[in-house]
């Protein structure tokens, strides 16, 4: 059945809700669901935070006895699978439904396309594809993590119009104004991690935490890159560990008295192998995509920036530019990273760019054909 212009209204509502939900929702993707009958909303969900339970089960409870014979549009494929919950697609059939309206297949191998012929079997009409690329693009984080093993990385930068982070003497607060920071902290909780080097969190002591009243109702996991654990027990994130999750990436070889000392604080450590820049990162972002997360926010520094761009492993970037200059005696916002030739440096596309107070934000996507 070919979709109509009320699908993709329908649609748009359903990735309203989806996009309410990024950076809840890990490991599971966060999906939107509506369901119709004659025209009318009667039921309408997401994903809960945590992932459980899914948007077409809350969705169909909304709608009690009329969701039989009703028309249901979901933002992803319903899974087929038993996990944690009960298979999607099951529910839908036991309730009755008519038409599923889908904005974009599972990537996932155990649904792929098995959610859609659970559907079909029960004789329920299934349009497929509506809003693909706006329904993609809410799941990107989830199909890297299940198709790359590692989170999507978004590398956020606060700079000035050269690229400078901060003086030579270190001091940074603040170049961007706060209507960018507010932004800025908008991203964070859009995000399931925020990740920094070693090096901002011995030079701001930050929270990393969401600080948008009301924005999101769990917290954001803190990642610090930190080789050698040399961040005092002291500080903001290691002391505040107990309360809000806080991980460590570090090399193997670290102290052990050092490693005991945050584990006992409350942080989880990751140990990867020995590399020239600190940890190893496709390591480590291998091991984050293994504990379930999919959208990674990446703020700072320079250090850390060169070391993901070198090996590849920056999807995005969110660069805010102050109107300013500082000069070659401030830090960069990327350190170097042995680009020798034109042809080596990663490239991106500009999606957007949107004026946050006298700041600009400008969204960018790596080239496919980038070396990242």
């Amino acid at each position: 059945m070919a979709a109509t212009r009320d699908d993709a209204a329908h649609m748009r509502a359903a990735l309203g809700l989806a996009e309410r939900g990024l950076g809840l929702t890990w490991p599971n993707p966060s999906v939107g669901c509506v369901v119709v009958q004659d025209g009318r909303v009667v039921g309408r969900a997401l994903t809960a935070p945590g992932g459980r339970p899914h948007a077409e089960t809350a969705a169909l409870a909304m709608a009690g006895a009329a969701a039989r014979g009703a028309s249901v549009y979901v933002t992803l494929e319903p899974c087929s699978h038993w996990g944690r919950t009960p298979p999607c697609a099951d529910a839908l059939v036991a309730a009755g439904v008519a038409r599923v309206v889908i904005g974009t297949r599972d990537p996932d191998p155990r649904v792929n396309g098995a959610g859609v012929a659970r559907l079909r079997a029960a004789g329920i009409a299934v349009t497929e594809d509506v809003l693909a690329a706006e329904a993609a693009e809410v799941l990107a984080g989830f199909a890297s993590r299940v198709q790359r093993g590692r989170p999507l990385v978004t590398l956020k930068l606060a700079s000035t119009l050269d690229g400078r982070i901060a003086t030579s003497a270190g001091e940074s607060r603040w170049i961007t104004g706060a209507p960018a920071r507010r932004m800025a902290h908008a991203l964070r909780g859009r995000h399931d991690a925020v990740l920094v080097g070693a090096g901002t969190v011995a030079a701001d002591d930050p929270d990393l935490t969401c600080r948008l009243p009301g924005f999101r109702p769990t917290p954001v996991v803190r990642i610090v890159a930190d080789s050698h654990l040399r961040t005092p027990l002291t500080a903001r994130v290691v002391a505040t560990a107990q309360e809000t999750p806080t991980w460590f990436l570090m090399r193997e070889d670290a102290d052990p008295e050092r490693r005991r000392a945050f584990a006992a604080a409350g942080v989880t450590m990751i140990a990867t192998p020995p590399a020239p820049m600190g940890v190893d990162l496709v390591h480590g972002l291998a091991h984050l995509g293994t504990a379930g997360l999919t959208r990674l926010l990446v703020e700072g520094g320079g250090q850390l920036a060169a070391a993901l761009l070198r090996d590849g492993l920056v999807d995005r970037i969110a660069w805010f530019h102050a109107p300013a200059a500082m000069g070659g005696d401030g830090w960069p916002a990327v350190a170097a990273f042995g680009v020798d030739g034109l042809d080596r440096m990663p490239r991106f596309v500009r999606r957007s760019t949107t004026p946050f107070g006298a700041d600009l934000l400008s969204l960018f996507d790596v080239l496919p054909e980038s070396p990242t």
